[in-house]
């Protein structure tokens, strides 16, 4: 998934948005984001954190996987190692936040999932302003190569390769490379709808 995979998930928020018959300052009010927020998101300028894209869909009544379908098999999906190349990154407040990771969606042909998983490549950063986000779910995250630190609450947990954990995600976090040094992930962000 490149660039053209933010282009289908703001172009399919706007579609479900419009045949719902609500406006974008409608979907403003309902989600607490801004009209600005809102445009961004549906022109493709930048793809918002996971948080904010859980309050549109909950706010059109529609699960969060339905923004990154591919099609709509029901039955069990198969990713294969060379389809990991496409990925797509969001972004939080700021259009340059979280450029440093790069999700590799492992589910989107799988229609009616209430679970995410993602391979993340997270690209060496020496930001330490991490700017911390919260949504609806649990995350479990398994550290597949180098180390990773969260930021969980108040608390800071360093993982390295094989390491995992697992919480609740209503609680603000944030996931990074520990001491500015790549990483790879493996990601399941469950969702209740």
């Amino acid at each position: 998934m490149s660039e053209n995979n933010n282009t289908i998930v703001g172009s399919k928020i706007k579609s479900i948005r419009e045949s719902k018959n609500i406006s974008i300052e409608e979907l403003a009010e309902r989600t607490g984001l801004s009209v600005e927020q809102i445009h961004s998101i549906e022109n493709d300028e930048h793809l918002p954190s996971l948080g904010p894209l859980i309050k549109i869909a909950r706010t059109l009544g529609v699960r969060l996987g339905t923004f990154l379908d591919d099609n709509d098999n029901l039955g069990p999906v198969i990713c294969r190692a060379e389809e990991h190349n496409s990925s797509i990154s969001f972004s939080n407040d700021t259009a340059d936040a979280r450029k440093h990771m790069e999700y590799h969606s492992l589910a989107r042909q799988k229609t009616g999932r209430h679970m995410e998983p993602f391979l993340i490549d997270i690209q060496p950063s020496e930001e330490k302003d991490f700017k911390l986000s919260a949504h609806e779910g649990e995350e479990f995250i398994f550290v597949m190569k180098g180390k990773v630190e969260i930021s969980y609450g108040k608390e800071n947990y360093l993982l390295k390769e094989g390491d995992s954990i697992f919480y609740d995600s209503i609680v603000k976090h944030h996931v990074h490379g520990a001491a500015g040094e790549a990483a790879q992930i493996l990601a399941v962000i469950y969702i209740p709808f």
